[in-house]
């Protein structure tokens, strides 16, 4: 019983860790105009901020596995919350870019370490078992990129500015950031787990298979971060929306997107991954298309972003679960991983900015279609892949 407990408790911490983190992913979007003009930035300026907070998570993906392979993993995570606390309440006070860049970079840095370390002790916890948790971990994540965007907007109204708005998201994280400090961390993998997995593949296969799974996590994490980042600039600039309902459309991606990892938790339990992951994509490229080829619609977009949102939701669970059943994960083997990631959120949202100005807001929509087709073929191709180590 005293098991279960711990369990419990260091699963809720994960979960309540990962809406911080969600909060902290989808703040900038909303917020791109009004930095813009508190540092007297155009749009394509600013938007070298993805670029800053994905070099940092990026930075933080690489190394941060190796800090959970040999040190507590729960004492980490709790000093992890309380920097983004602090770098929270700095960012709308900022007046200069460079001075900007730098925090946001280090947040960036926080939230990479926090991303690869929440999915690595949820793999330790519940080893075999970590689907569902996974899913609700993803679930969770969603929660916060979904509130994120209500609270600035909400801040906005109250206050007329979106500095309210941060410091009510600084001041959620201390208490997770308190609970996470009391629970015990848990243990890596044993050495006789490692030497089993690696009679499942030789060295190429598995080489191979963090390749196509780290591929999978660019192109869907550019996507999804370029969409979720941009669609608030993209309703603006098609006077589609004002500031308000660009935020509401902000929080509908993300609404969305969360329902659709609610929804993925039972679902994982009846489907086959590959059904799931197929499935997805096929609402995603419809989603996109529905966007793109009504560009003045208001509906068109409502009930894209929805839809893409949604059947963006399970891609990210699904494929680290997918990696989790064919080799045993450590801190390094998730670092590995979320090179895909960390390159994905820093490339592929600044390149949709810097179409924007040039080229027109479309741009960016094409940006993401692109970028979803190319993963649905890799993914495609990580099948049969696999189709064909069984074989051998």
């Amino acid at each position: 019983m005293k098991s279960t407990n711990v369990k419990r408790n260091q699963t809720i911490g994960y979960y309540l860790s990962f809406i911080m983190l969600g909060m902290g992913m989808a703040l900038l979007g909303p917020s791109l105009p009004t930095l813009a003009a508190n540092t007297g930035s155009t749009i394509a300026q600013i938007s070298v901020l993805f670029s800053a907070s994905s070099a940092g998570y990026f930075a933080g993906s690489v190394f941060g596995g190796k800090l959970y392979d040999r040190l507590s993993g729960h004492p980490i995570i709790a000093i992890l919350l309380g920097f983004m606390a602090l770098g929270f309440t700095l960012i709308p006070f900022l007046p200069l870019l460079w001075l900007l860049v730098i925090n946001l970079f280090l947040l960036g840095v926080m939230q990479g370490i926090l991303d690869v370390g929440g999915n690595t002790l949820l793999i330790w916890v519940h080893r075999q078992d970590v689907g569902p948790f996974m899913n609700a971990l993803h679930f969770f994540f969603g929660v916060g990129a979904f509130i994120a965007p209500i609270i600035l907007a909400q801040a906005a109204l109250f206050s007329g500015d979106i500095k309210l708005g941060y410091l009510v998201m600084a001041v959620l994280i201390l208490p997770v950031l308190l609970f996470m400090a009391r629970q015990p961390s848990p243990s890596a993998p044993t050495a006789a787990e490692e030497a089993a997995d690696k009679g499942q593949q030789d060295t190429r296969q598995r080489a191979v298979l963090i390749f196509l799974t780290a591929a999978i996590l660019f192109f869907y994490v550019g996507a999804e971060l370029g969409f979720g980042g941009w669609i608030y600039t993209y309703a603006l600039e098609l006077n589609l929306a004002n500031a308000t309902t660009a935020a509401y459309l902000t929080s509908t991606f993300w609404g969305a997107f969360t329902i659709g990892r609610l929804f993925s938790i039972p679902l994982a339990t009846r489907f086959r991954p590959r059904v799931l992951m197929l499935t997805d994509f096929a609402g995603c490229l419809l989603g996109m298309g529905i966007i793109i080829f009504l560009p003045h619609s208001e509906a068109a977009l409502w009930g894209g972003a929805a839809l893409v949102g949604f059947s963006m939701a399970s891609i990210f669970p699904t494929t680290i679960s997918l990696a989790e059943r064919r080799m045993t994960i450590s801190g390094q083997t998730t670092s590995l991983f979320f090179i895909g990631v960390g390159l994905g959120s820093m490339l592929i949202p600044w390149f949709m900015g810097q179409l924007i100005e040039p080229i027109g807001p479309q741009a960016a929509m094409y940006v993401v279609l692109s970028a979803l087709t190319i993963d649905l073929l890799v993914f495609l191709g990580m099948l049969r892949y696999s189709q064909q180590i069984k074989t051998e």
